[in-house]
């Protein structure tokens, strides 16, 4: 279980009425001195408030985790330092989208478009990359992708037009200005299991049908689980998803 991260907001914002540390100086250094009785120091120097400070704003990254990160850090050699530095900043400004799939790449196509052992016919849709290296870990997955960037959520304002569906709906249609190759005949719905996962599933496979067969990922049971512990929603899945036993 991760840390539970005091005060901040979905993204890494910062919550209205979060208390603030204050400054203080102590034998001429300044110190500062956080509020949050999560901290488990009673003051840091500026700078390393300010390492420390970066790292909670870290998806998963408590207070605590933060304070031993920037420490580990510190006592790094400053050439080591310097590595980790440039790498940041070269993973920043050279990562993009590959121009087919729209997975992170540093290239005009991700290694997995370029690869020619993967079929092309086959397009596993996930909502982002983290989705696809999860489906990657698998390795029985060898067909191409295409990462929507998201799901649909009219709760939060994410229509069709804002993720990657209509170059989705030229690649598999043929549309000869998509840099898809050969047919796909088809289109693998890889996304989460909830309404909004569900919205999307139903949206693209009423885009897709005309064109190609569109499948979905089966859902149930995790591998070691209790059947008692399983909710509803979960064992229905498994039943909708039950195969003849080989």
């Amino acid at each position: 279980m991760g840390e539970q991260r005091s005060g901040r907001g979905h993204g890494g914002g910062v919550r209205a009425g979060r208390e603030r540390g204050r400054w203080g100086h102590s034998a001429g250094r300044s110190t500062y001195i956080p509020r949050s009785s999560s901290t488990a120091l009673s003051g840091y120097t500026r700078p390393l408030a300010r390492l420390i400070d970066q790292f909670e704003r870290l998806p998963g990254i408590g207070p605590r985790t933060a304070q031993r990160l920037a420490l580990h850090l510190l006592r790094q050699p400053e050439e080591q330092i310097r590595s980790f530095a440039d790498a940041l900043l070269a993973a920043r400004s050279q990562v993009g989208q590959c121009q087919r799939c729209f997975h992170l790449s540093a290239d005009p196509l991700c290694e997995i478009c370029r690869n020619p052992e993967r079929s092309n016919g086959q397009i596993c849709v996930v909502a982002d990359s983290r989705d696809l290296l999860a489906m990657e870990r698998t390795r029985e997955y060898h067909g191409s992708y295409h990462v929507l960037g998201g799901l649909i959520s009219p709760m939060d304002g994410i229509g069709p037009e804002l993720l990657q569906i209509q170059p989705l709906v030229r690649r598999v249609a043929g549309n000869p200005d998509a840099t898809a190759a050969p047919p796909v005949h088809e289109v693998i719905l890889a996304l989460t299991p909830s309404v909004e996962g569900d919205t999307t599933s139903l949206y693209l496979a009423r885009l897709l049908r005309p064109f190609t067969e569109v499948s979905r990922i089966a859902y149930g049971l995790p591998m070691g689980s209790e059947l008692e512990y399983a909710d509803e929603v979960t064992l229905a899945r498994a039943f909708e998803g039950r195969r003849p036993v080989e």
